[in-house]
């Protein structure tokens, strides 16, 4: 689930734009998007808007799962939500330099990724699922053994597959719609992508199936700025409060059913 420099759209949630953004090379910027919550008003969220329906274009808007939670989170800071389109993997890189405050695109918490950036709590449980043509004869993860796989390029989809699959050639893509795309021409034997996802990637494909059991399971948090523990200790307040109040409940609602993915 990506070069840091393609940051594509920037669009302010809930408020107009308090306070002024400049160039990213200038001292200003650094100071004027501190990642510190109790010295700025607006919370800016980094993302990478090609990961349905948590995080993607609509009517040239970012929105999705990910963003309405954001702007939630936002809104129990007392802050307005900003949020910057960019390439997954810059998410990493625009935290330590003060680009943007927090990151959410469907980011699962890894050995690597920690010893870039500091996560909350989790927030939603998810799954890795296997797409496949039916007449593929694919029906476990087991008949994956010296296939070509396709992921998007720096998730935890292409990492997992490395790992656990023998003989595997993983294909990293930078959308999972184009790993799809080269599934249905037979370039590749299968792809491996978040649940949600997947689910709306073979939507009108009828060649398309998802296999019953999940590759693997794991858990989506919000990554901040490593050492800035008093906005992830703010957040994670905030992630408590969103939950009691049903407020979260609602959002999910409004996103999945049950039968697409489990809570």
């Amino acid at each position: 689930m990506k070069k840091y420099q393609k940051v594509l759209t920037t669009i302010l949630l809930g408020g107009a734009l308090v306070g002024s953004l400049t160039g990213c090379g200038s001292s200003d910027t650094a100071e004027s998007i501190s990642t510190e919550a109790s010295t700025k008003e607006i919370l800016v969220m980094g993302t990478n808007a090609t990961f349905p329906p948590f995080e993607y274009v609509d009517q040239n808007e970012i929105v999705g799962f990910d963003v309405e939670m954001a702007g939630l989170i936002a809104k129990e800071l007392g802050m307005e939500l900003q949020v910057q389109d960019m390439e997954f993997e810059a998410i990493f890189g625009a935290l330590p330099n003060n680009m943007i405050d927090i990151g959410m695109a469907g980011i699962t918490i890894s050995e690597d990724r920690l010893a870039q950036v500091d996560f909350t709590d989790g927030y939603f449980n998810t799954k890795q699922l296997i797409i496949a043509k039916k007449d593929s004869g694919i029906t476990t993860s087991d008949d994956l053994v010296g296939k070509k796989i396709g992921a998007q390029l720096g998730t935890t989809s292409a990492t997992f597959a490395k790992l656990y699959i023998e003989d595997v050639k993983v294909i990293e893509f930078n959308k999972s719609a184009l790993a799809v795309a080269d599934l249905m021409n037979g370039t590749i034997d299968a792809v491996i992508v978040d649940a949600a996802p997947a689910q709306e990637l073979v939507k009108g494909q009828d060649s398309l199936m998802i296999l019953e059991t999940p590759f693997a399971e794991e858990e989506y948090a919000i990554a901040i700025k490593k050492g800035n523990s008093e906005l992830t200790e703010k957040i994670n307040v905030a992630l408590t409060s969103i939950k009691e109040s049903g407020q979260y409940d609602e959002l999910y609602s409004k996103y999945f059913t049950e039968t697409e993915i489990d809570k």
